[in-house]
């Protein structure tokens, strides 16, 4: 499945939707690598309401920066739905902000298994306390992975946001 790239009227409605509630934005990234935080901050204006970007490529990074229990990594591996649910949550607490969004996944060429092929990738929102969560399975080569990746965690973002998800 491929998802459109990411358009700069969805970017400024998520600004919208942050500063509007006066809230900010931290981004918990493992395949995406820190592709999150650099969209948001390709933004004029974006100090307003982006607060913090963790690029939590290894586990430990993900269990010392982001709290995730090694006891989740070792039963569901980093590319699960609970990591990616503690990622977002950690995200937020060690930001102290109300929305976090964090990915997971597989980008290839290589990493991936039967149970979690190629273009896996999980994402997860927190929102003022509320953990939502999605696994994507994309198509494509690893640029199209991770930009995919972003596009979908952004715009679920927006989606969630403005109460349409």
């Amino acid at each position: 499945m491929m998802h459109p790239p990411l358009q700069p009227q969805e970017l400024a409605a998520l600004a919208q939707a942050l500063l509007m509630r006066r809230w900010q934005l931290a981004s918990a990234e493992s395949c995406t690598g820190g592709l999150i935080a650099a969209a948001c901050t390709d933004i004029a204006g974006s100090s307003a309401w982006f607060e913090r970007g963790f690029v939590t490529y290894a586990n430990a990074a993900k269990t010392q920066m982001l709290g995730v229990a090694p006891a989740l990594l070792a039963a569901h591996g980093a590319v699960s739905e609970p990591v990616v649910r503690a990622m977002a949550q950690g995200a937020a607490q060690q930001a102290g902000v109300a929305v976090a969004v964090a990915t997971t996944g597989i980008a290839g060429p290589g990493g991936g298994s039967p149970q979690k092929p190629v273009g896996t990738v999980w994402l997860g929102w927190s929102i003022a306390g509320q953990v939502n969560s999605q696994c994507l399975h994309l198509a494509g080569d690893r640029a199209a992975v991770r930009q995919q990746a972003v596009a979908a965690a952004l715009r679920g973002l927006v989606n969630r946001l403005l109460g349409q998800a």
